[in-house]
């Protein structure tokens, strides 16, 4: 099957699966959080599927890849975050687990899409 848009490409569903799961378990951070560390997790989540998107939608091969290379970054920042969140006490581990395990699927999926489209021949 031919892809239409980027709503059909497997890694966007998952970060987009992603963003719901990173603000349901940031609306449990304390309330004071909720301009701080919970604003920045939910921002760089959001950064995932907002830039797989934006480079599907950009005409040379370069720009989709620079795209995905941001979104790979910012999933780094969520993680990171998720990571500070659970160090400082605002998430439980075992809370945090379904997310990260999550986060490492779009990880996959990301590199695997990059990797296609690099080696990829030019047309």
């Amino acid at each position: 099957m031919a892809l239409k848009t980027y709503r059909d490409l497997t890694v966007w569903r998952k970060a987009m699966d992603l963003v719901v799961a990173v603000y349901d378990l940031s609306r449990r951070f304390p309330p004071e959080e909720r301009y701080g560390l919970a604003s920045q997790l939910q921002r760089a989540a959001v950064s995932v599927p907002a830039n797989i998107a934006e480079g599907y939608a950009r005409v040379h091969r370069g720009d989709y890849l620079r795209h995905l290379s941001i979104a790979r970054g910012s999933k780094a920042e969520m993680e990171t975050h998720l990571t500070i969140a659970t160090r400082l006490g605002f998430a439980q581990r075992e809370d945090t687990l379904p997310v990260w395990e999550l986060a490492q699927d779009v990880g996959r999926l990301l590199n695997a899409l990059i990797k296609s489209l690099e080696d990829a021949p030019d047309n």
